[in-house]
Parts: structure tokens; sequence; C-alpha cells
């Protein structure tokens, strides 16, 4: 693993014809681990098509302060602060002039003015812009307000001219990148501000959550395994509403490919067994949150060797059950969180299904989904689900799955104070 593996970056593009050096920059990053996200400013979208980077960095491009629907789904706050580095490339001296100035007018200056985290700048300009007394006192404002530089560097300009203004290369972007995630990049608020916001004063100060996620990958020999489609974003997503919400937050992750959510401390676990010594350390708890898709079977025996074809049929796995991580967590006698939630993912039945597992598992309350195929909802971004408890069924709309994370906390929230 490298120092990038898991940074999340947001890449504000400015509108600069240096602009189609940013799909080579998120190839690097992307190489190197790290998950970009990109917001673009309108110019820059004359330069580089919002769709080639989209491609690049496997996400939408943000580039409309007034959506409404990213505003229900996320929002210029969060998404904002869920990147550990903000990076403007190219930052043009209008971006620059925006960001020294604290002006907001658009989704790139409003995410530069809301981040809590640190921002890098690759200026580039034509050389007497960046040489002009007005863009030099912006940049010596941002210097000393922390903003973080990356060239420009000499060199020969699309207007034909020779000199300062030219952005720094990909690569020497990917390493300032680096040096500044050496170090934290957060930027906190003064003494006794904001305290509700940052988790302080939330709704849930001083409880501790813990949370399983993803799937278990249970070997059959050193290169296959027994394992799921699950991909983990609803159990990250509830364990990043938790910290949000003040929380105390132990996420126990198998193998996904997700970053680790901010605030959050993050164990990364393998099979069912590891998984569930790891629940059990990380108790006592005041909510106990099950999402992973926990595989029920794993190999009494695993093989030593890759097992091979022997023209006799496939081989027969010898299998036996793992344990039920739910239900040893719900009836244990002592430290048995207040609230112990479990999921249900069906294919048909569901409802059915998750009252019986309320049930079976002991638990305090079930959250239940469709993951047929049809429904997308397996490794996607959106979730349906029905909250079942012993007074009953609580139905949801389609919900973004950080919307579906937020208010079932909210509700884990109020249940803990009834």
């Amino acid at each position: 693993m490298g120092p990038l593996t898991g940074k999340r970056i947001l890449l504000v593009v400015g509108g600069g014809i240096a602009a189609y050096k940013v799909l080579d920059l998120i190839r690097r990053l992307r190489e190197r681990g790290a998950h970009v996200r990109a917001a673009m400013t309108k110019a820059a979208a004359e330069f580089v098509t919002p769709l080639s980077v989209a491609s690049l960095t496997g996400d939408k491009v943000y580039d409309d302060l007034f959506s409404l629907t990213d505003e229900a789904e996320m929002g210029h706050i969060e998404l904002s602060r869920d990147a550990d580095l903000l990076v403007v490339a190219p930052a043009t001296a209008d971006l620059l002039a925006k960001l020294a100035n604290g002006l907001a007018n658009d989704l790139a200056s409003t995410l530069l003015l809301a981040t809590d985290k640190k921002v890098l700048a690759a200026p580039a300009m034509n050389l007497r812009m960046w040489l002009h007394p007005a863009t030099q006192r912006n940049v010596a404002i941002l210097r000393k307000d922390g903003v973080l530089f990356v060239g420009p560097e000499n060199g020969d300009m699309a207007c034909g001219e020779y000199g300062p203004g030219r952005m720094a290369e990909p690569l020497e972007i990917v390493a300032a990148i680096t040096s500044a995630l050496e170090s934290d990049t957060a930027i906190p608020l003064p003494p006794g501000i904001g305290a509700r916001a940052s988790g302080t004063n939330g709704t849930l100060a001083g409880k501790r959550v813990v949370v399983t996620s993803g799937p278990t990958h249970e070997p059959i020999d050193p290169v296959r395994y027994i394992a799921n489609r699950s991909s983990g974003k609803q159990g990250h997503a509830i364990a990043r509403a938790a910290a949000q919400a003040g929380a105390d937050v132990a996420l126990i992750s198998g193998p996904v490919a997700l970053p680790d959510p901010p605030g959050v401390q993050t164990i990364h676990v393998q099979t069912a067994r590891e998984m569930l010594s790891a629940v059990d350390a990380a108790l006592p708890a005041d909510i106990f949150v099950a999402t992973a898709a926990v595989a029920d079977w794993r190999m009494a025996e695993t093989g030593d060797s890759k097992l091979k074809k022997s023209g006799n049929g496939a081989p027969k796995l010898n299998l036996v059950e793992n344990p039920d991580i739910l239900a040893a967590i719900a009836r244990r006698n002592q430290a048995r969180p207040k609230l112990v939630v479990g999921f249900a993912a069906e294919t048909n039945d569901v409802l059915a299904h998750a009252r019986k597992k309320l049930d079976a598992k002991g638990c305090d309350m079930i959250v239940a989904n469709d993951v047929s195929p049809s429904t997308g909802i397996m490794g996607g971004d959106k979730n349906a689900i029905h909250i079942v408890t012993r007074e009953g069924i609580d139905s949801w709309p389609t919900l973004d799955k950080d919307e579906v994370a937020r208010r079932l906390l909210a509700r884990l929230a109020k249940e803990l104070t009834a």
C-alpha cells in the first residue's frame, strides 16, 4: 500500500488551457490508490469534457451549485468535507482571486470556501496575469491563509510567450499531494465554535457505535474464496453518519473497494470469524449495527495449495456454518449493546423473512431490503428499506444510501433516549 491508498481527493478543475493535464493527473492518482472526485467550473468544460473526467474518476462530475438532486443526496458542504485534500488544477487567476477574497458564486468557489481541509493550488495562466500585482497579492494572502502551492513553472505558453505561469506537470502535483497528506489536513474551528457541527454536541455525542460492513471472504484454497456481492456502501455510510452525529465509532469492514470513513476507527478483516473477534474487541457499545453480508458457510478445512482439475468432476467442498455474529451479540448476557440492529438482504418475501430474523436473532430491529438483481441495490448507491421491529413496520422510499444512514442514526438516537 502506498501513501495515497484510500486517500480522498476533491479535484477542482478551473477553466484554462492546462485543464487537459487533469486527465493524466486523475489517472496517476487512481494508479496510486487514491479516490478522486471532480468539480468543474463552467469555463473548465470548454477545455475538457465532463464525460472524460467522469470516466477517469469513476464518479459523476459536480458542476452545479443549485442542483436539487445533489443537495438532497450530498450537498456542497459534505462534498467539500468528505475529502482529505482539495486540489485546484488548473488554479486560474479567477479562482485564486475568488478564494483570496472569500467569493462563492459557483460550486467550485463555494467548495473551496466551505471545506474544512487544506487546499493545494496548481496555478496556470499567462505570465503577465501571474506577475500582475493583483494576482501576486492574492497568492500572498492565500499562502498566509494556509493554502499550499505547487508551481507554476517557467515554460512556453499556449499564447506563444515564455515565462512563469505554466502549470506543474501531473507527477509534480502528485508529489505535492503526497507531501501535503503526510500531515493532518484538517482545519479546526476556533475553540467553542461549531461544536455541534463537529460532533462534540451531536445527537450521538458520548455514545459508542460499532458497525460491520461489506462481505466476508472465506478461503477455499490460497486462490479461491466464498463471498457475495456486497459493496459495503451502506455500512460505510452508517459509520460515517454516526461519526458526524458525534459518536465514537468502530467500523469492522470486510474486503471492500471503499476508503475508510473520516473520524472512524476502521478495522479490516477477511473472514466471519475475524469479524466476530473484532466486534467482541470493539465492545462495549451503545449501538451495534450489523450491516455486513457475512458468508453463511466456510470450508471445514482450507486447502494449502490450489485445487486442480482432476478430470473426475468438480471437487466436493466440505462446508460448515460460520458464526452468527448478529445473534451472538444480541444474545450476550454481558456487555450487550442497548440497541442491536441487523440487516436482512432478501430476494423474495422480504418482510416475512425479516420478521423471522428479528425473532430468531434476538435483536431489536431489522433493516430489510430487496436485493434482487433488478433493484440494483446490491453494489448500487440507492436503497429502499423497511424498518422491522416488534411494534410494526416502517417502509421508507428509495433514498441515497447516505440519506438512509442519516435517517437510521437519527431514529436510533431517539431510541436511546426513549
